[in-house]
This record gives C-alpha cells, sequence and structure tokens, in this order.
C-alpha cells in the first residue's frame, strides 16, 4: 500500500491552502517546481517542499523531466482521471470524523475566502449554500451530477494565462449531517 492509499496521508497532503493551488495549477499543465513558485509567488525550496508532500500522498505524479541550465527538472501533473477513477473508501455511515477531515474542511473555507477577494460580479456566477433534508436517493443522483460536472472542469483545465481562457473559482463541499448536530 502506498501513502496515497492512506485517506489520512491524503486529507492531511490537502489540507494546506498552497497544496490546494499548487493541485489546481498541475490540474491544467505539468509544470516545474521553479513554475509553481513562478506562479504562485513562492521560493523555489517552499515549491519543492510542498510538491514532495503531494507526491508521497498520491496526489501528484511525475510527468517527465528536462535539463534547464545543465540540471535536470521535473515536471509534475495533476492525473485528474485516475483520482477521479479511484473508488471512495468503504467508510460506515457512522464513523466518526477526524480531526484530518475538519482541519480539510477549515482550509477549504478558508481558500473561499481568499478566492473570494477575486470575485468578478458578472451574469452567469451561481452560488448555492443550503442545508437541506433530502431522500437519499436525491441525494445520491445530485452527487453523481456534482461529480460529472467537477469531472468536466477538471478536465477542461489548461495552463495558467492560457490565452482565450477565463479564470474560475469551484468550490463544492456536499456531504451528509449528523442528524441532531446544531
Amino acid at each position: 500500500m502506498s501513502l496515497g492509499d492512506d485517506p489520512t496521508v491524503k486529507l492531511r497532503a490537502l489540507a494546506h491552502p498552497v497544496r490546494l493551488r499548487i493541485l489546481s495549477l498541475l490540474t491544467g499543465s505539468a509544470m516545474t517546481a521553479a513554475e509553481v513558485a513562478r506562479e504562485l509567488d513562492l521560493t523555489h525550496a517552499n515549491a519543492s517542499y510542498h510538491l514532495r508532500h503531494l507526491l508521497a500522498a498520491g496526489q501528484i505524479e511525475a510527468a517527465g523531466e528536462e535539463r534547464i541550465r545543465g540540471g535536470v527538472a521535473k515536471r509534475y501533473r495533476h492525473n485528474v482521471e485516475a483520482d477521479f477513477a479511484k473508488p471512495e473508501p468503504n467508510i460506515p455511515d457512522d464513523a466518526p470524523r477526524t480531526a484530518d477531515h475538519l482541519l480539510m474542511y477549515e482550509v477549504l473555507a478558508s481558500e473561499l475566502r481568499r478566492r473570494s477577494r477575486a470575485l468578478m460580479r458578472a451574469k452567469g456566477n451561481h452560488f448555492t449554500d443550503a442545508e437541506l433534508w433530502v431522500d437519499p436517493a436525491v441525494f445520491a443522483a445530485v452527487k453523481e451530477q456534482i461529480d460529472q460536472a467537477s469531472l468536466a472542469l477538471h478536465r477542461a483545465a489548461v495552463a495558467p494565462r492560457t490565452p482565450g481562457t477565463i479564470r474560475v473559482n469551484a468550490t463544492i463541499a456536499l456531504f451528509r449531517m449528523e442528524p441532531d448536530a446544531r
């Protein structure tokens, strides 16, 4: 079993705002640590550090090497097809939350705050926030639709600043809640 097969390792790797941003970048194109560093205004060492964590957790993969100024630079990418093809872990409905799960949602909330500062008031924006009671079959059908929409967006991603593209945010958190949680 690789580290990436352990859900806790995956959650810990993703529970950092910089790593979420790197994963988004590597969805659109394979990049070196230096390219990631330039795009996110990080040091090369910091970008490399976060890339190592994502690689160890199985969230990214090596996508080749290239010679740069007498050295070798590795390229990394997020293989969306492989990520979406992974079966969901068989977790019982009554399994307790972990601190890692809660941390992941805190990081998502932080990222949404950061991204919202770049929000453009434009026709076509969509926002939904709801705490609802629905039939489990409806929930399962909607989850499948959201999975497909998310996969379509990931497949359409290209390198940052590609001419003719727009920068968009997609933050989706769809989860079952405890019936008596307040």
